[in-house]
């Protein structure tokens, strides 16, 4: 029984850093490429060829993409948190009824 309980937390485990590791991976990626892209797709259509305000453009985004990894990432630790907190209680025995 008690091996049972071991293997669904293991694999609880496994399933919720996955995840995690998958959006560190996304995350990761929009961090490289989308500053790269706007700033050349708005140094030669928005901004006719001034590079500091394409500068400026890629920079915010880069804020833009770190920002939302922070806030994704405090919403998961806030619903893992409660979770958690569910999967800890003890299961109701016929003592408890």
């Amino acid at each position: 029984m008690s091996e049972n309980v071991a293997v669904s937390k293991v694999t609880t485990q496994s399933v919720e850093q996955s995840g995690a590791l998958a959006k560190l991976l996304v995350f990761s990626i929009a961090l490289g490429v989308a500053p790269l892209g706007s700033y050349y797709l708005s140094l030669n259509y928005a901004w006719n060829g001034n590079a500091t305000f394409a500068a400026i453009t890629a920079v915010a985004l880069a804020n833009v993409v770190l920002v939302t990894f922070i806030i994704m990432s405090v919403i998961e630790e806030k619903h893992g948190a409660g979770v958690s907190a569910k999967a800890q209680q003890k299961p109701e025995t016929k003592k408890t009824k």
